[in-house]
């Protein structure tokens, strides 16, 4: 790169650590650490949600299929995100504010010890902290790989540049670091993914027409919605993961909604959200989806993208470009990196030290910036190991997909009065089951059919859960309260503030595990 180029990364950097220092001073306690005090402006949410769903791997593991296999990977990987968040926006945002507003919880998981009881709370609590693990770190796997195209530094030194950036300003500000890089992130972000779309129409000779003629110069196949490896039923899967993952089952993107005011910013926050996944992959996968035609027969497609850039791109352009992908890695690993200090520090830690139930405000502030630091750790060795694992792609959707699952579902579904009679055998049960059936397909049977991996633990994991829950209902009073203060009130209101907060109060969860 040329020196342009460095300055360009090097600002962006600094930038992002100044964010951090002075949203370290928004940071009192550990309310404020985890969800942002429920002061966030609901367009800041909804565009941190965004940033916080999607990481690097679009520039690397998808923009390799989109070169591949052409506009198929934004109809499957991206269309069932803009869905679910839709459909969460109705359902799931509101109750995850309300769940914050009237139960002071700091961890999504915090409600489960009492709307279930607290060996499920844990168990969902450990395995998904394992699973983001893996998650994170295919994350700086895929930012590594593309600052090796640009820059020839190695993975591991790759990996631990973007990881320690990220450590610095998360553990210093919190949610409100992360929120507000999330935002500057976008903005470079956008800036990089346009400049990159026009020099690409530009190189196709048609100008803006270029839009409308390319399609008859892709090779055959990449035009259509699904090919492939990429059916139907895989399809249909993946929407149902993503509705669920998307909604509170990746644990960063339920505080999104935790930190809104109110249960209607929440809304409009998830709103926002789908919308952009609507637009911005299509913006961002148009580059690679174009290189099958100006760029045929690149040896290693993952690397697609940075190559174009590379080729493409004037002096500091290039920089910004490479800047606008850490981005996405820097906004996922930081918001997941606080999710699951949340979990830790607020679910896991007090059920194994009974003294750490009655910590002082800044001590558990400490606590939860330690947890960081560890996790952020952790997840960075993972990715140096990265391709004993699968490599990138295999871990986001091998692994992480298939899993999801059965972490998220007797989660998300305990939110819901339909469910309110569903208790822990319910849970435990779907749970248990869900990633035996991924461990039986995966390992036991070996299979390589992503569809099948995906599906058989999804499924498995609702049958059992509703299965159960039918035929074996555990009414509680708790429960019914919990579920009944995070419902829409009958008044109209469309919120419920005054119908349920009342009888909320007895069954207040705010993490107190007894």
């Amino acid at each position: 790169m040329a020196p342009l180029d460095w300055a360009a990364l090097g600002g962006y950097f600094l930038v992002m650590l100044l964010i951090g220092l002075w949203s370290h001073r928004r940071v009192g306690n550990v309310s404020d650490y985890f969800t942002g005090g429920g002061r966030m402006p609901w367009w800041l949410s909804g565009i941190s949600h965004h940033m916080s769903g999607y990481s690097a791997a679009v520039f690397v593991a998808y923009a390799a299929i989109a070169y591949s296999y052409g506009i198929t990977v934004y109809v499957w990987a991206f269309l069932p995100l803009a869905l679910g968040t839709a459909v969460g926006a109705w359902l799931f945002a509101p109750r995850w504010q309300r769940l914050r507003q009237r139960y002071a919880v700091a961890s999504p998981l915090e409600y489960l010890a009492k709307r279930y009881n607290v060996p499920t709370q844990q168990a969902l609590a450990w395995s998904g902290a394992l699973l983001k693990v893996f998650d994170v770190a295919a994350k700086w796997a895929s930012v590594a790989v593309l600052l090796n195209v640009f820059t020839g530094m190695s993975m591991t030194v790759g990996i631990l540049i973007t990881g320690i950036v990220t450590l610095l300003y998360c553990t210093v500000g919190g949610l409100w670091a992360d929120a507000l890089t999330d935002f500057g992130q976008f903005v470079i972000q956008g800036v990089a993914a346009l400049a990159m779309v026009w020099v690409v129409l530009d190189r196709l000779g048609d100008g803006a027409a270029g839009l409308g003629t390319i399609w008859n110069r892709l090779p055959d196949g990449h035009g259509q919605p699904l090919v492939g490896p990429y059916t139907a039923t895989f399809l249909g899967a993946y929407v149902v993961v993503k509705l669920f993952e998307y909604n509170g089952g990746m644990w960063n993107l339920a505080q999104r909604y935790m930190a809104t005011e109110s249960p209607k910013a929440a809304r409009r926050s998830a709103g926002l959200s789908a919308l952009l996944y609507v637009v911005w992959p299509a913006v961002l996968l148009f580059p690679p989806v174009a290189a099958a035609v100006l760029l045929p027969g690149i040896a290693d497609p993952e690397k697609v993208y940075a190559l174009m850039a590379e080729s493409y791109l004037p002096a500091g352009l290039v920089g910004l470009t490479l800047a606008g992908m850490f981005s996405h890695t820097m906004a996922m690993a930081s918001s997941d990196a606080n999710a699951v200090s949340a979990v830790v520090t607020r679910d896991i830690i007090p059920a194994v030290v009974r003294c750490a139930r009655d910590l002082s405000p800044a001590t558990a502030l400490l606590v939860a910036r330690v947890c960081t630091v560890v996790f952020i750790t952790i997840s960075m060795i993972v990715a140096i190991e990265a391709d004993h694992f699968g490599g990138v792609l295999g871990i986001i959707v091998g692994l992480v997909a298939a899993v999801m699952g059965p972490i998220s579902i007797p989660m998300l579904l305990g939110l819901l009065p339909a469910f309110r009679k569903f208790g822990p055998r319910a849970a435990l049960s779907s749970w248990a089951l869900g990633l035996l059936g991924y461990v039986l397909v995966k390992f036991v049977l070996e299979s390589t059919d992503q569809t099948l991996v995906i599906v058989t633990p999804l499924v498995t994991s609702l049958v059992v859960y509703v299965a159960v829950g039918l035929i074996s209902p555990e009414p509680d009073d708790t429960a019914d309260a919990i579920v009944a203060a995070l419902s829409p009130a009958s008044d109209g209101d469309g919120d419920g503030e005054a119908v349920t907060a009342t009888a909320a109060q007895p069954a207040a969860a705010s993490g107190a595990i007894d």
